[in-house]
């Protein structure tokens, strides 16, 4: 399959960033994208709405139903995953983008924050996946991404941020769990993981003037695209990294993602140098 044309991606956490990138590298194939995210007014700190995500994915030339969606709520989910099948008759294609950061030592995580990111992170991603598996089942060619590192028990990663850590490594663990469970079914379940940061508004908040030294979020949408356009029962259980999609679908040379020409972007968490 070279395009997404006439799929339907349900995205979560697509107001901004990555899972809007997603979204609009889908939309110039002519996809269709349930934006699922939580904020339908402006946020001076995060700017990006449903409303505007969408008015952008149908400029690129795609079809948008912007969607309020708490991944937190499974009620919220359902409905949104209804409606989604409603108005474009099935779900071809599901991507947890949706999550929660906070860089922090033990005693400096509220618990509040901690709950916060349990909750979206891991239950938000189970949630999402049982959700859209009854409509994933019936497509032709079906596929839940989750944007999650390789699992690692290095300790340095745990020592300065554990309960970060153990959600997004929870989210990971979704996905092994997924990919076998639904491995004779068709059903490819994935992850995939920057090798260098992303500058996104998010990453701003959590990580202030880093996104300078980073790279811009397509390079995450266009690994993204080729990870979904392949055949599904082929490429399972994977835990990708965005340079090492891209080397597979031909491109070597990532200076046109940088933020900054010429500056070496930052290597994200979980990956060696």
């Amino acid at each position: 399959m070279s395009n997404l044309k006439n799929k339907t991606l349900f995205i979560t956490g697509a107001s901004r960033g990555i899972g809007k990138a997603i979204a609009l590298r889908a939309a110039r194939d002519g996809a269709n994208i349930v934006i699922a995210a939580k904020t339908a007014e402006p946020d001076p700190r995060l700017p990006g709405t449903i409303h505007t995500a969408a008015a952008e994915i149908e400029a690129a030339g795609g079809r948008a139903l912007p969607l309020i969606v708490d991944v937190r709520n499974e009620d919220q989910i359902s409905d949104a995953v209804a409606k989604a099948v409603a108005a474009f008759g099935g779900i071809d294609i599901l991507v947890n983008n949706a999550s929660a950061i906070s860089i922090s030592k033990t005693p400096d995580t509220p618990m509040k924050r901690y709950d916060l990111m349990m909750d979206i992170n891991v239950r938000g991603t189970f949630a999402c996946s049982q959700a859209c598996l009854p409509h994933l089942k019936q497509a032709e060619n079906p596929h839940i991404l989750t944007l999650s590192p390789p699992i690692s028990i290095e300790p340095k990663w745990f020592a300065n941020h554990a309960a970060y850590t153990v959600s997004k490594y929870g989210m990971s663990m979704v996905v092994y769990g997924l990919a076998e469970e639904f491995r004779q079914q068709g059903i490819a379940v994935n992850a995939l993981w920057p090798r260098t940061i992303i500058a996104t508004a998010a990453l701003n908040v959590a990580m202030q003037g880093a996104g300078d030294r980073g790279r811009k979020p397509e390079i995450m949408a266009d690994a993204a695209h080729y990870i979904l356009t392949q055949e599904s029962r082929s490429l399972t259980a994977n835990f990708f990294l965005d340079e090492d999609v891209l080397r597979r679908s031909g491109i070597v040379d990532f200076s046109s993602y940088l933020v900054t020409p010429g500056v070496e972007p930052i290597i994200d968490l979980y990956v060696e140098p």
